[in-house]
């Protein structure tokens, strides 16, 4: 179940719950829809199904046989207030010599580490790379990370991924050359450490 879904089935659930009259949502028209939504909503702890006990109660407040009862727990609530009150994510707008710059998760998980060594690395990350590491934004619709880094820190960005590359995998670092033309190349004199 996606995100979107798991938004949309809670506020289905809690509208219907806060329209009853003893707080359940009770077996209704769609149920078919409305079990597979809450059966997941349930597997993630978001909901409760009513036991046999609830609806042998709900059966005598009705008038007729409950088989299927179900409501919010408290983090399914929560989860419903924190969704539309939690800070919502904005586009973030460069400055002056600053570059939206896109990543995918992988590049932003390689930027994370490189910040995250600038103690014990020769070459640290540039002045602010780190600050804008974290304060990137998660784009759903695009899955990018949204950074706005000046042109130091593009190319303090692409030496990470060199590093990464010669480490692990030269997709990430290819990927960022392609979209915004910074490459690292090392030297080709030889670098001691005497």
């Amino acid at each position: 179940m996606s995100r979107a879904s798991v938004h949309d089935a809670l506020a289905a659930l809690w509208e219907r719950q806060q329209a009853s009259e003893h707080g359940w949502v009770l077996e209704g028209p769609e149920r078919i829809s409305q079990r597979e939504g809450v059966a997941a909503l349930e597997r993630a702890g978001l909901a409760e199904l009513a036991d046999r006990e609830v609806r042998a109660e709900l059966s005598a407040w009705e008038g007729r046989p409950v088989r299927w009862a179900a409501r919010l727990t408290g983090p399914g609530r929560d989860v419903l207030a924190y969704h539309r009150h939690g800070p919502a994510p904005t586009r973030p707008e460069p400055g002056p010599g600053q570059t939206l710059v896109e990543l995918r998760s992988a590049q932003m998980d390689v930027a994370r580490v490189f910040v995250s060594l600038a103690d014990e690395l020769q070459v640290p990350p540039a002045a602010g790379l780190a600050a804008q590491v974290r304060a990137a934004v998660h784009d759903r619709a695009l899955a990018r990370w949204l950074l706005c880094l000046t042109r130091e820190q593009m190319e303090s960005l692409a030496y990470g991924l060199w590093l990464h590359g010669i480490t692990r995998s030269v997709a990430e670092a290819n990927r960022f050359g392609r979209e915004y033309g910074f490459v690292f190349r090392p030297a080709d004199e030889v670098v001691s450490d005497r």
